[in-house]
């Protein structure tokens, strides 16, 4: 679970928007919730104005609520203090904070931590996601699932299209084993293709 605060366009009100004194940002806050891989859970977007400990007791209810299986969530320094007694008393989860050892200098790679700031990176490829252009945040919200999806849809048309090709590639000349599905059917994988 982390924040991140943009930047906001010039077409949206003032009223959700904030000033995040820590970052210098006049914008908005998005707050994620990822899984192990990285993959989205959870967003609220919050104006900036709103600390990273108000907006996880705002979402994390809302997560605990649609996925049962949630047990422990990783955070950073901002979400220290009365949050991690909140979320064992109430939600029963465990809030695990990653601390920055105070002996290194320099960038250092927090275990657990870098996942959710790579899901960061990944929306920033979206042009869309670069500034929040949206007046409404539940829009915002919307495009930050929809980016998700892409990503999602993209590495899977990836993996098909890997798959195929090996199978193409292994099998003898002239012989087809595997004929090319219909745009309705999900192309299923060769039996050559798993046995490498």
């Amino acid at each position: 679970m982390d924040s991140q605060s943009v930047k906001v366009d010039a077409t949206v009100t003032f009223g959700s928007r904030g000033f995040d004194a820590g970052k210098k940002i006049n914008g908005r806050k998005r707050h994620l919730l990822t899984d192990t891989l990285g993959l989205l859970l959870a967003v609220l977007v919050t104006p900036a104005s709103v600390t990273d400990r108000d907006g996880a007791r705002e979402f994390l209810p809302q997560a605990a609520g649609r996925f049962r299986r949630l047990a422990r969530v990783w955070a950073d320094g901002g979400y220290t203090g009365h949050l991690t007694d909140w979320t064992a008393q109430h939600l029963g989860l465990v809030l695990d904070i990653v601390r920055r050892s105070k002996d290194v200098r320099g960038f250092q790679p927090l275990p657990r931590r870098w996942v959710v700031e790579r899901s960061f990176a990944w929306f920033l490829r979206s042009r869309r996601l670069v500034r929040d252009y949206e007046r409404r945040t539940d829009t915002s919200e919307a495009v930050i699932r929809w980016s998700m999806i892409a990503l999602m849809n993209h590495r899977l048309a990836a993996h098909s299209l890997i798959s195929a090709l090996l199978c193409r590639q292994r099998e003898p000349p002239g012989l087809r084993l595997h004929q090319p599905a219909p745009f309705h059917q999900p192309l299923q994988p060769c039996s050559r293709a798993l046995d490498a």
